[in-house]
């Protein structure tokens, strides 16, 4: 009964050690981001991915009545294991995205229907406090309080990308994105608080021969978690992300945003190695940019 127990607890554990690597990636929402796993595990994953809405282009954006439509096929892949005496573990992630939509381009109607693949992620994290680096076998007799952690997240440019299209599945530039966060535990309630930066590259063949520029954006996220028993756990979702104003060929764009979103994550082991997450989340305020309302199916199996 031990290892069944332990099994579940790392299915529980790692339910959410994967994000969805799509263009909406500021709006993300990442529930148990930093907890505990026993080491030497290693975890794969699929899933699906939804997400339609309309488009809040910038000021000086000659679009009007922006509506997209974004389906996203994702694989990722995960490893746990020890730094320097406490948890950590890397994970990547990749998918295949099929959009559709319109638009109002100068007073003449436009359409998009394309494919591609995203830019892939690679992500580190260390939870260096709260968080000792255990064996399978001693993981199901810990329990958890505080975890303090960090991370970086890298986003390399190697997804589709067409340099005369306006909408591609690949931004065609490096993203760095540096977090920290912790994780508490109070009986069967858990809850998260999560800060990161995104830093972004320049893209020098923005349409052809031009120049994209981005200011850094911040995101800030909460979660309060609800564990029915192992293996099966809730999560009321938000955050809250502003910056990344654009400069194109010089010319700033006036698009900062401002905007947060709302959600819920639900996660069940189905065996002591399988596990099934589904979640979906709402634009509640927006500046500019995206307000998609996002639903998703992930599959996750240990090895």
């Amino acid at each position: 009964m031990a290892i069944k127990l332990t099994s579940f607890n790392i299915l529980f554990a790692a339910s959410s050690i994967f994000c969805v690597p799509l263009a909406l990636q500021a709006q993300d929402l990442e529930p148990r981001s930093y907890t505990n796993l026993p080491i030497g595990q290693h975890f794969i994953a699929a899933g699906y991915a939804n997400s339609s809405g309309e488009v809040s282009p910038s000021p000086s954006a000659p679009v009007e009545d922006a509506k997209l439509d974004i389906d996203a096929y994702i694989v990722g892949y995960a490893t746990s294991f020890s730094l320097f005496g406490s948890s950590a573990k890397f994970d990547t992630a990749v998918s295949r995205s099929c959009f559709t939509g319109s638009a109002r381009l100068q007073g003449d109607k436009v359409s998009v229907d394309r494919c591609g693949y995203t830019d892939p992620t690679f992500r580190l994290s260390w939870n260096f406090f709260g968080a000792p680096a255990m064996e399978i076998q001693d993981f199901s007799a810990w329990h958890q309080g505080l975890v303090i952690g960090a991370s970086m997240q890298v986003t390399a440019p190697l997804g589709s990308y067409q340099t005369d299209k306006l909408l591609n599945s690949g931004a065609n530039r490096w993203v760095y994105r540096p977090g920290v966060g912790m994780s508490h535990r109070i009986g069967r309630w858990y809850y998260d608080i999560i800060a990161s930066i995104r830093f972004y590259g320049d893209n020098d063949e923005y349409l052809g021969d031009g120049q994209l520029s981005q200011d850094p954006q911040v995101n800030l996220q909460a979660h309060l978690i609800y564990n029915f028993n192992r293996g099966h756990w809730l999560s009321l979702n938000g955050n809250f992300f502003f910056g990344g104003e654009t400069v194109k060929n010089g010319i700033q764009s006036d698009d900062d945003q401002q905007n947060s979103r709302f959600g819920l994550t639900y996660s069940y082991s189905l065996t002591a190695k399988h596990s099934l997450k589904l979640s979906v989340s709402t634009g509640v305020l927006t500046r500019y940019g995206n307000d998609f309302d996002t639903y998703g199916l992930m599959w996750q199996y240990r090895l």
